[in-house]
């Protein structure tokens, strides 16, 4: 090794891995003197890293650094609720055609294909494709259906894939209508970070559309 000096300090707690500073690092910050019996440590920022802080030793110039680790930027959940609309069909009806989930691609035309899992009838794996952006989107997920309230509400939570969980809620208004509402939560891809701030109106505009089809699609039938 040409640059890294290894060894080992044994102490009452653990052993500790040093390593050689490099001199390019920039030192944005120092802790306070400490007692004159206890070597100084300096917090040492790296110039290429400011994410991660290290220990450093000013008498001997070794450093004290735990192993690193990946950068996983945290992202926020992001809410679309009460996406509302009223449907000219009676509650029992819209509740028994949502709840057919192979049947979701006639008024979202975003969801590819909605395949239920074979043996596991609360599963689904969903695959999502869609132009926005500037760029072809395609997202799948397996999502698992929560216990639903009959003719009342469905809802579900994704189990891998594209974090997402939502509900979709039926209010009768009558012998023949009722009120369709949708509450969908998500986690911002990593990929659209940069655009994180206009995904929540874009995830409206199409949770909106899809209900404005299935609102013609339920007088077709």
């Amino acid at each position: 090794m040409s640059s890294i000096a290894s060894g080992t300090v044994s102490t009452t707690r653990s052993t500790l891995c040093f390593r050689k500073i490099p001199k390019s690092a920039t030192v944005l910050s120092m802790l306070h003197r400490s007692s004159s019996s206890s070597p100084r440590m300096l917090l040492l920022l790296s110039s290429s890293s400011a994410n991660s802080a290290k220990l450093l030793n000013s008498n001997n110039g070794l450093l004290i650094s735990s192993s690193p680790k990946p950068f996983r930027p945290v992202m926020q959940w992001q809410d679309v609720t009460r996406v509302k609309m009223v449907v000219d069909a009676p509650a029992s009806v819209a509740y028994k055609l949502y709840a057919d989930r192979e049947m979701f691609p006639k008024w979202m035309p975003f969801l590819s294909s909605v395949e239920a899992m074979e043996g596991s009838p609360d599963l689904s794996r969903y695959l999502v494709k869609l132009e926005s952006f500037g760029q072809n989107i395609e997202y799948h997920f397996l999502a698992k259906n929560l216990q639903p309230i009959p003719d009342r509400k469905i809802h579900w939570r994704s189990i891998e894939g594209f974090e997402n969980r939502g509900s979709v809620r039926f209010f009768p208004r009558g012998p023949s209508s009722c009120l369709v509402e949708i509450s969908f939560s998500y986690e911002v891809p990593n990929a659209f970070a940069p655009v994180a701030f206009a995904m929540k109106p874009f995830m409206e505009k199409i949770i909106r559309g899809g209900l404005e089809r299935f609102a013609a699609f339920v007088k077709t039938i």
